[in-house]
């Protein structure tokens, strides 16, 4: 294995970890359908790192649902949405226009926001609920509370991390390292 494999492999298993110990230990907050999944935040960071955290959060994913009780169709939806979401928002950002961070992170929620919102109004059987004497559907309840939880997590939480890790002195920091970056200095 080159010196650039073994990095990418550090860099994807590192991100599984951090995922993965993140939603278990904050299970309480990182299940079910209203929930802020902490560990979600890292999210945007598929701008910045690419492929070895796209694969990193797919794992830690993965690992995380497996503990959380709701069954196969939760570890693997869980897993493919966030792979989804992770490579859609990184080719997005490689579009570089003004703007494209802000989209990326936007498009990351809504994907997660439909992918499990949708599985879990049906693992769960959310009921369609009344509000101010108007019926709302069980699938639009799940994908608010996924949405909410995903605003804070992805698009505050995550967005903020994003601009942090790439200033300048941080960018050239993690290069010098031999990280593969796509974001520019």
């Amino acid at each position: 294995m080159g010196r650039t494999n073994a990095i990418n492999s550090a860099v994807s298993a590192l991100f599984a970890a951090i995922y993965a110990i993140g939603v278990i230990t904050l299970a309480p907050i990182s299940f079910m359908p209203f929930q802020v999944r902490i560990a979600d935040s890292l999210m945007p960071l598929a701008i910045l790192f690419g492929w070895p955290a796209i694969i990193g959060l797919t794992l830690g994913c993965l690992v995380a649902n497996f503990f959380g009780g709701l069954g196969y169709i939760d570890v693997i939806g869980g897993s493919i949405a966030n792979m989804i979401a992770g490579f859609i928002a990184w080719k997005i950002s490689q579009r570089r226009f003004q703007g494209s961070w802000l989209l990326a992170t936007v498009i990351e929620n809504l994907i997660v926001t439909v992918i499990v919102g949708s599985y879990l109004w049906f693992i769960l059987a959310i009921p369609d609920m009344m509000v101010n004497g108007i019926v709302v559907s069980g699938l639009l309840v799940s994908w608010g509370g996924i949405f909410m939880g995903s605003l804070v997590s992805i698009n505050v939480l995550g967005y903020a991390l994003l601009k942090i890790l790439t200033r300048s002195s941080i960018v050239g920091l993690l290069k010098s390292r031999g990280l593969r970056i796509y974001v520019e200095e």
